[in-house]
Order: C-alpha cells, then sequence, then structure tokens
C-alpha cells in the first residue's frame, strides 16, 4: 500500500525541525487555510517551516517526489498562489526574526513575518521601509512583486530598498543575491516574484519615517467624475513628501467615521505625508482640495506611521471572499473617468472598492531595466477588487471586478502589477514584464530549470538556455 506524501515527509525528513501537518492531522483546516475565502484548496502536506535548513528539506522533498510546491508567506495573494491542491504547501510563517540596525538603518526580516510586524520594530527607532497598506500582508509575496503603498513616492518600491536575501533554490542549495553576489537573482527577485527560490531572509533599507499626517478625504461618489481629473492632474505635480492614492469604496461603518456617513459610496484620497506638520501637510494638500466642492470628510491627522499602514486591517479581515483584476496606467482620459464614474456607482458590496496607487517620484529614478519590474514609466497602478464576507455573492463580485476591468483596460498601459492579478496566463505576465521578460527567463532556466517554483505570476524557462 502506498503512503501519503504527510506519512512519507514524516518518514523522509529526518532533520526537519518544524511542524509537518497531513489532511488528517488536527488543525489541518486552519493550517491550508489563505486570506482570500473564495480559495479552498486541499494540499497533501503542509510544512511549517523554522530554518532555511527546514526549507531545503522540504524543497528537495517536492522535487523528488513530483508534487506540487505552494510557497506560502503571509497568504494574501488573490489568486490564492500560496496553497494547492495535492501537492505541498511551504509555510513559512514561523520564521519572524526582525532585527533592526539603526545607526547602519536596516532591518533584517525573516520570509515568514508580515509587515505589521516589521512596521512595530521600526517605528521604535523613527524608521521604516517602503511596503503595502494592510498590515497583515506577508513581507515576502508583497517585496519580490514590487511593493507599493504609502511611502512610495518618497522612498520607491520596496524592491528599489531591498540590499540583500537569502534564497534557498529549486536545487535545495542555500544562496545569498546582493549588488555582489548571484546578481542575476539579485535582479530577478526585485519584482520577478518567487519564481527563483524561497526567500528566507531580507536586509531592506530604513528611512527616516515616524509620525505622519495621515488619512482620508471623501465626497459621494456621484462626484467622481469631477474629483478623480482634479486628482489626476494634483498628484503628478506633489512635492515626494505627499502620497495619496486615489480610491473609489464606502465608509466602514464603524468608529472613526461618523455614523451617518457608514456605508455611504464614496470616491476620495488617502492621504501619508510623511513628517508631523500638520500645517505643512495642510498646505501641501490645499491645491486639491480648493478646487473641488466641501468633502463628506476630512480626516488627516498625525499618527505613527504604523497607524496608517493598519488602518485598513479591520475592514479586510482574513476570511473574505476576493476577486481581483489590476491594470498599469500611464493617463486617465475622459472616457475613463466616465467609466470609473458608472462602475463606483455600482459597487457590488461596501467592502469593493477600486484603488489607484501612484507610480512616480523615487520610483520613477530607476531604469525599467534596473530591476525585473518594468512599468517604471508608468503614472498608477490600478486594482478593481469585488470583496464580500458571503460566499452566496461571489459571483456578483466577481462579474462587477471583471467587467470593470474590461472597460477600463482599453486606457491602460498593458500589463498589471503581478501582486494584484489572479491567475490570469501567460499572455499577461509576459505583458507586466515586457522587455524584462526574456532575460527573467534565462535566469529561470538557469536557476529553477524544471520549473518546480510555478505555482505564481510563473516566468516559463526559456527553451534551449
Amino acid at each position: 500500500m502506498s503512503i501519503s506524501p504527510a506519512q512519507a515527509a514524516s518518514q523522509e525528513l529526518a532533520g526537519f525541525k518544524g511542524k509537518l501537518i497531513g489532511p488528517n492531522d488536527s488543525g489541518y483546516d486552519e493550517a491550508r487555510s489563505v486570506y482570500n475565502g473564495m480559495i479552498d484548496r486541499r494540499p497533501a502536506l503542509v510544512a511549517l517551516c523554522t530554518s532555511a535548513d527546514d526549507v531545503s528539506q522540504v524543497v528537495g522533498f517536492a522535487r523528488d517526489h513530483g508534487l506540487p510546491l505552494a510557497v506560502r508567506g503571509g497568504g494574501h495573494h488573490g489568486a490564492g498562489l500560496g496553497t494547492c491542491d495535492e501537492g505541498v504547501v511551504l509555510d513559512l510563517s514561523l520564521l519572524k526574526d526582525v532585527e533592526v540596525d539603526p545607526r547602519a538603518r536596516t532591518v533584517r526580516v525573516g520570509g515568514g513575518c508580515v509587515w505589521g510586524e516589521v512596521d512595530r520594530a521600526t517605528n521604535v527607532h523613527g524608521l521604516a521601509t517602503p511596503s503595502g497598506i494592510i498590515s497583515t500582508t506577508g513581507v515576502g509575496g508583497l517585496a519580490l512583486g514590487g511593493g507599493l503603498g504609502h511611502l512610495t513616492r518618497k522612498c520607491g518600491l520596496t524592491i528599489d530598498n531591498i540590499i540583500e536575501a537569502d534564497l534557498v533554490l529549486a536545487s535545495g542549495e542555500q544562496v545569498h543575491a546582493s549588488a555582489d553576489e548571484n546578481t542575476d537573482l539579485y535582479w530577478a527577485i526585485r519584482g520577478g516574484g518567487g519564481n527563483f527560490g524561497v526567500v528566507t531572509s531580507f536586509l531592506l533599507r530604513l528611512h527616516e519615517v515616524n509620525t505622519v499626517v495621515a488619512g482620508p478625504t471623501f465626497w459621494p461618489v456621484e462626484l467622481t467624475a469631477e474629483v478623480l481629473p482634479a486628482y489626476r492632474d494634483f498628484i503628478s505635480h506633489a512635492p515626494r513628501e505627499l502620497n495619496a492614492f486615489f480610491l473609489i469604496g464606502s465608509v466602514p461603518p464603524a468608529p472613526p467615521f461618523p455614523e451617518e456617513l457608514h456605508l455611504r459610496k464614496v470616491c476620495g484620497v488617502v492621504w501619508c505625508y510623511i513628517g508631523d506638520d500638520t500645517d505643512e501637510a495642510a498646505r501641501l494638500m490645499a491645491p486639491l482640495l480648493d478646487g473641488l466642492p466641501q468633502p463628506l470628510l476630512h480626516g488627516p491627522a498625525p499618527m505613527p506611521h504604523p497607524a496608517i499602514q493598519s488602518a485598513f486591517d479591520p475592514v479586510y479581515p482574513p476570511g473574505d471572499q476576493w476577486y481581483w483584476r489590476a491594470d498599469f496606467v500611464n493617463d486617465i482620459p475622459a472616457e475613463a473617468v466616465d467609466a470609473h464614474a458608472k462602475f463606483g456607482a455600482e459597487l457590488p458590496s461596501w467592502k469593493s472598492t477600486m484603488h489607484l496607487y501612484p507610480i512616480d517620484g523615487a520610483v520613477h529614478d530607476h531604469a525599467p531595466t534596473e530591476t525585473a519590474w518594468s512599468y517604471r514609466d508608468a503614472r498608477w497602478a490600478s486594482v478593481f477588487a469585488g470583496v464580500d464576507p458571503d460566499p452566496a455573492h461571489a459571483d456578483l463580485i466577481k462579474r462587477w471586478t471583471v467587467d470593470y476591468f474590461d472597460a477600463l483596460h482599453p486606457y491602460s498601459a498593458g500589463g498589471a502589477y503581478v501582486n494584484m492579478m489572479m491567475d490570469e496566463g501567460q499572455e499577461r505576465v509576459r505583458a507586466s514584464y515586457r522587455d524584462n521578460y526574456a532575460r527573467l527567463a534565462r535566469i529561470k532556466a538557469d536557476r529553477d530549470p524544471d520549473n518546480l517554483f510555478r505555482l505564481n505570476q510563473n516566468i516559463e524557462p526559456a527553451s534551449g538556455s
């Protein structure tokens, strides 16, 4: 009688220090779950690793047994690419070390950390590194795909702040990647996702970021066609210290929002001014606000950087149904504005949303070929997200998301931010890397020729390499 992968792993991984969980073990349903409640997969084995040596063993086990291998950090990816059916989930969540060097302005982060853990540790020293906008997001998944968030315009993408990384390759070999060592990997992991190995540790650059002036400004969603063009024209000329992404959504039904605004559909801006000078922040925001009708709410206030980083956490806890689409955007013509206004008025649930994240400032200081991230010349990353806690509404939020995306895609730059894509096929992956794809495919052929790391936005190994 053949034995299960979980049984085989318990016999073969003699030096494994972590925890192996199979379908018959207690805690299996919790161990296999990911952030997106729409994803329900049943791996043959979940391996919780405690070290790079554990990771090497699990990689070798999946490779030698011909099993699909999914790598999970925070488990946030919309397409559920951190899990799989009948394969191995390599779970990094126990690799939690965070070591801040305030004098060098660096932080060493274990591959299983989430951003909230990093933010809290660095904020003690008045420092931060760019990340996303939800603090429960895994460091590894966000960082390897690019890293857009509240600090982007001033401090760049997360990948622009990766100094070095430790990886386990498909061969099981443990390597170090930096500007001086394994430079092909160092280039590829900065935007190329999890295609090249399992990152067990990052060394990230830190910036002076302590108190920020942050929060939302909301207008009625009916004013989208007026507010969006004003934002479009404003943000390109704003100083780098002022980040502001545009959103369409609903006011959360909880404090600190006034009860009379709860669940009201709105358009607006989420601000993050890097500094504690409220007068200066107000001065820099004024050119947008002064040209528009009185907002329903203007809420920017001084707060520690981790506070704005975690502000969306209560709105989007694990387990909601999610369906995403995304695009890079160079311009927002009148026809695109009209489409945003139309679909914003038709939000299918209060948690569903659209965000436009600015890509300019420090991001444009780097050439398109400097890292795997190709769209250095884009101006925004758009994301359309249908979200609802009720599985019965899954088809509704998916239909709205796809229709919204289809209406706006003709005005896009072509590709998309891979961290916000579903499993959309090779054509979309290639479009998202443009001229960098061929180089990535050659590195993939050298480092992972059998495409063991394929459960991602996959870069296929170049043939004949």
